[in-house]
Order: C-alpha cells, then sequence, then structure tokens
C-alpha cells in the first residue's frame, strides 16, 4: 500500500499539472448561488425553471465511468451529487482527471433527478479551489483512533458529520442561555482575563509577566469579583460567558482552559438562583432536544418538574452514618483513614469534610439535585445561613454525581469578607495552596455599598456533554489540552 508521502507527490504532480493549463489551485473566492441543503430543498422549482446554480464544497467520493465521472460534495449543510461528462465539459473534463478525494471544487451547471431519484448537478463549469496533497482518512473506517480526533479536529469534522452535529448543538445552546438570560433583562458584559489578582474561586492559576508595566498577571480563574463590581456600580442584573483557566488536573470532566458563564442579580438571594437555572434548563433541554427527559451514560435523568433540595449536612450523615459536622480535626482524619479517603494536601476542617462528601455522597444523586447550605469555611464568598451560622447560603447542583452550578446569597459586607480573605491566609500559610490572595481592589469597592445579591457560576462545557450524551469534556471542546507529542 502506497505511503503518505507517495500520496502527496502524486498529488503535487496533479497540482503542478494544473498550473502548466494556466489554473491556479487556489483561487480567491468563488460565487456561491446556493448550498447543497438549499438545491435539495429547492430541487422541483430548480428543475422546472432550468436554474442555473452555482455551489461548492469538498469531494467526497469519485467514481469515473469512461467519459463521464460522478463525484459527491460535501459542504457545511449536507452533499450533493455531481455529474461530468465529456460532452458537456469538451476540453475541460481533462482537469478532471486532475482531481482528488479531498479537493475542493467549485461548480456551475443545472438540477436534474438521475433515473436512480438522486438529485445531482449536471456540470458545465468546473472550477478547483483548493487542491488537497494529503489524502482523508478511509471513508468506511473514518477516524477511529480517538486521541487523533482530538488531536486532529479538522479531519475528525471533515469525516464525522456526528463532531460537526455536536458543536451545533454546542452553539445553539450558549445561544439558548445568552437569548434567555436577555430577554429577563440582564446584561451581557466583558471582564478581564488578565487580572493582577486571581479569585472567585479554589483553584491554582496560570501566571504570567507583563513586560512594559513589569508586573506580574493571572489568567483568570473567575470573573466572579469583577462582576460583582459591577453590582457595586449598578448595573444590577449582569451575565459573562467567560473562558477562565485553572492549573489543575485533567479528566473526563476538566480542561485547563474551560467555559463559564457567571450570573449576578441584585436583590436576589440564592433561593431566586436555583429558580433561574433550573427554569433555564428545563426550558433549554425542550428547545434543544424536544424534551426534558434524557439518557445519559445509561441512565434515564428528569430534568422537569421540581428539583429536590436537600441540605448538605443532613445528606452527608445520611450516606456515612456519622455526625461528621460535630467531628474535630483529629476525628476526621481517622474517619477519611478508615473509609481511604485522601485527604493529602487537605487543609482545614471544611475541606476534609468536602472531600468526603465528594468521596461518599456525590455518587448517590442521580436526577437533578440542589445540595444546599455547605460549610463556611470552604465558601468566603458567600452570606452565613440566615438560621444556622456555621453554614452559609450555597447550592451545589448535581446531576448523576457531577457538578453543574455553584451558588451564593453573596456576601456583602466588606468587614466580614476581609475577616473570611484572612481566614483563607492562614490556611495557605498552613500548605492550602487553592486558596485566592487578598483582593484590595474588590474589598474597597465593597465599601461603598453592594446591595443583596445572588450569584451563580454554571459550566457550559458539562451542559452542553448532558445534552449531546458526550462521556468526556475533551468531546465537547473543540481543542482540549493534550499532551505534546
Amino acid at each position: 500500500m502506497a505511503g503518505i508521502n507517495e500520496f502527496r507527490e502524486q498529488r503535487l504532480k496533479k497540482m503542478d499539472a494544473l498550473i502548466e493549463k494556466g489554473i491556479d489551485p487556489y483561487p480567491y473566492r468563488f460565487d456561491i448561488t446556493h448550498t447543497t441543503k438549499e438545491l435539495l430543498e429547492n430541487q422541483d422549482t430548480l428543475i422546472k425553471d432550468k436554474t442555473s446554480i452555482a455551489t461548492a464544497g469538498r469531494i467526497m467520493l469519485m467514481r469515473r465511468q469512461g467519459k463521464t465521472t460522478f463525484i459527491k460534495i460535501k459542504d457545511r449543510k449536507g452533499i450533493i451529487q455531481l455529474y461530468l461528462s465529456i460532452n458537456i465539459l469538451k476540453d475541460d473534463y481533462e482537469n478532471v482527471k486532475l482531481l482528488d478525494i479531498g479537493d475542493i471544487i467549485g461548480v456551475k451547471g443545472e438540477i436534474f433527478i438521475t433515473h436512480r431519484g438522486e438529485t445531482t448537478v449536471a456540470v458545465n463549469e468546473l472550477t478547483v479551489l483548493s487542491k488537497s496533497l494529503l489524502p482523508l482518512p478511509e471513508k468506511y473506517h473514518g477516524i477511529q483512533d480517538i486521541e487523533l480526533k482530538y488531536r486532529k479536529r479538522h479531519l475528525d469534522l471533515i469525516m464525522n458529520d456526528e463532531t460537526k452535529n455536536l458543536f451545533i448543538r454546542r452553539r445553539d445552546i450558549i445561544k439558548f442561555i445568552r437569548n434567555y438570560l436577555d430577554a429577563i433583562d440582564f446584561i451581557e458584559v466583558e471582564t478581564p482575563v488578565l487580572q493582577p489578582k486571581y479569585g472567585g474561586a479554589f483553584a491554582r492559576p496560570f501566571n504570567t509577566h507583563h513586560n512594559t508595566l513589569d508586573m506580574p498577571l493571572y489568567l483568570r480563574i473567575s470573573d466572579e469579583l469583577y462582576l460583582k463590581r459591577l453590582i457595586v456600580g449598578g448595573l444590577e442584573r449582569v451575565y459573562e460567558i467567560a473562558r477562565d483557566f485553572r492549573n489543575e488536573g485533567i479528566d473526563k470532566t476538566h480542561n485547563p482552559e474551560f467555559t463559564m458563564i457567571e450570573i449576578y442579580q441584585a436583590y436576589a438571594d440564592y433561593n431566586d438562583m436555583m429558580n433561574l437555572v433550573q427554569d433555564m434548563v428545563q426550558k433549554m433541554t425542550i428547545d434543544i432536544i424536544g424534551t426534558t427527559k434524557i439518557n445519559y451514560k445509561g441512565e434515564d435523568i428528569e430534568l422537569g418538574g421540581e428539583w429536590e433540595r436537600i441540605d448538605y449536612y443532613d445528606t452527608l450523615e445520611k450516606y456515612t452514618s456519622a455526625n461528621i459536622k460535630e467531628m474535630d480535626i483529629k476525628e476526621l482524619k481517622i474517619f477519611c483513614e478508615n473509609h481511604k479517603i485522601d485527604i493529602e494536601g487537605k487543609i482545614g476542617k471544611g475541606k476534609i469534610i468536602d472531600e468526603i462528601f465528594k468521596v461518599m455522597v456525590e455518587k448517590n444523586i442521580k436526577n437533578p439535585t440542589f445540595v444546599m447550605n455547605q460549610p463556611k469555611e470552604i465558601s468566603p464568598l458567600a452570606k452565613l445561613h440566615r438560621d444556622d451560622k456555621s453554614k452559609v447560603e450555597r447550592f451545589e447542583l448535581l446531576i448523576l454525581g457531577t457538578e453543574y452550578a455553584n451558588a451564593f446569597s453573596e456576601l456583602n459586607n466588606p468587614l466580614e469578607q476581609r475577616e473570611r480573605f484572612e481566614y483563607q491566609m492562614t490556611l495557605r500559610k498552613e500548605g492550602e495552596m487553592e486558596i485566592q490572595e487578598i483582593d484590595e481592589d474588590y474589598l474597597e469597592a465593597m465599601e461603598y455599598g453592594m446591595p443583596p445579591t445572588g450569584g451563580i457560576g454554571i459550566g457550559v462545557d458539562r451542559l452542553v456533554m448532558l445534552l449531546t450524551g458526550s462521556d468526556t469534556i475533551k468531546d465537547v471542546l473543540l481543542f482540549p489540552l493534550l499532551k505534546s507529542k
């Protein structure tokens, strides 16, 4: 079997032959009158009126039969068959011999129906738009290597319509979110990606340096603190569909670069955020897939109706059969050792308790569930619970054991916020590295007065995974981060 270099040499010779004929194999543009989809949808009228059409696409199949050739080209909308004949093209038919599967061509002609009932373009003018120098993967096997799909997404998109349709659905999901929020008077904003202080989450940042200003900068781990500055400034309802960056591990639900939407509403609390995300996701699911009943990872999930609301500590006690809340650090460490829970690097009671929750509780939650009222120690930006000051008014939305959203009744007392930040810094001194620094500029903004506010962050990539049946985040990112070869 010929190697890829041999195929390339053959195609280079065909390209040279085109150039010798005075044909530019990479022209500047081509005027299209119809996409393949429009040709198929309007074929009766086009045939009746003998309309001259122009379309373009990539050659996916070619079948030569003496003085005629049948070609199938593919564009973003679909596939259509072409009929090329020496009787129509005359001397230009020789150029057909210089075509290969993978070439991009433009054609002009008229529509007709073959005796087999297939809509076809009878080509009277052929233009080479891009000569493909490398062969496509074999049609019937496509790209079997999963890693190759991620590394060479251009080939994946050419060969697999399922991939193309998945990313179109991703577009539809983001478009729905934007339209939903715009319709209820939220304002879309943009905040800095390069930040002098990182904050808004427990995560390690990517750091860089600005040469002209001679100062360190960080890729944002969250846009929360900037969006809340806008609440202070009186915008009252804001959101951002943001690219965030966290210097962390890679697994089925984590990529160092990901998409988050954060939403903040003045004069609201975490109950309002629960109502908002439930309503938005339910309407989105109906709009995107037509039903609130989905099957994901082999499990039937109902996204409709009222989502269950459960207390963090009550649920923890249910699945551990222990009063975790009242344990001290020593008792928690013994509990983790007995249950083989790895807490290396977890400093402070709250972080250890949350690791127990992740390991022993989250896997039991299937249908959409709001887990509410988390420990104060792991929620430095949330208001204390109005009925229990050991907790905060926070929830996480879990589906099939995975977190999809995190929300607070936002802490708006600047003095208490400073105390919370300072406590976090004591944990940092003890060895906890995923701690945000004290942001004096944010604290100053709060001192001008921040209204009661509800805020929520939603993982867009995970939502797309859920509504496309994708097992890994790599499937829903066009270019996931991979280790260099």
